[in-house]
Order: C-alpha cells, then structure tokens, then sequence
C-alpha cells in the first residue's frame, strides 16, 4: 500500500491518540480553510460517532490508566499489600451492592403492601345488576 493511501488511517490514529478536543479542532479548521473539508469531518465525527462515545478517542491513554492497578511495582510486598486491598475492596463492594439489592427489595416490598393495604380499606364499588 503506497504512503500517500495510509495518511487518512494514519491522521485517524493522531487524532484519535489526543483525544476529542484534537478532532474538534481538526473539524474547526477544515472549516476555516476549505468549508467542505470541516463539514466531511462533521459528518464522519457523527457517522462514527466520536461526537457521542469516547470508544476510540484516547483508548491508548485509558488503557494504560486500566492497566497501572495491576501491573507490578517490582516489590513484593507491595505487590501483595496491593492485590489483597484490591479484593478486599472487591468483597466490600459486593457486599454493599448486596446490601442496595436487599434495601431495594424491602422498599418494592413496603410500597406494595402499602398499595395492597389502601386497595383492601377502600370501599367496594358495586356494580349495577340488571334484572
């Protein structure tokens, strides 16, 4: 593949590596120079829906911001300080996440024996017979 046919693949990587801001700036300046460029750039920004998701924009950056939690400092004993913190604070999320589940359930359970109780006091309509 000649170079002058990876540049548009390879000004999406650019962009992409910088985030958001750097495609708005492109698409800014594409207006100011030459408008059908700036509004080529909206529309793929749009198409591709980088203007709404942040799945391609900076993925190098958040992935090495995922991955720092669990790589490994060199030391030991931090190393095992750490991964026992980390499922310590997994346990106790769990644990609170069962906990709302619980509350949750109370609250449903609480407001339907509520609606149940005011269902039961309320007077029977009676429906007209015909003879």
């Amino acid at each position: 593949m000649s170079t002058v046919a990876q540049w548009p693949g390879q000004a999406e990587t650019w962009l992409d590596e910088r985030g958001k801001g750097a495609w708005i700036a492109a698409m800014v300046l594409g207006f100011i120079f030459f408008w059908p460029v700036g509004l080529a750039l909206l529309a793929y920004m749009i198409w591709s829906k980088r203007m709404f998701t942040r799945s391609k924009c900076g993925t190098r950056r958040d992935r090495h911001a995922r991955m720092g939690a669990f790589q490994s400092s060199g030391n030991m004993a931090f190393d095992a300080y750490k991964a026992d913190t980390l499922q310590r604070l997994e346990e106790e999320q769990q644990t609170f996440e069962a906990f709302l589940a619980r509350l949750r359930h109370a609250k449903d359970k609480a407001e339907f024996d509520q609606f149940m109780d005011d269902r039961a006091s309320r007077p029977r309509e009676s429906t007209p017979t015909d003879v």
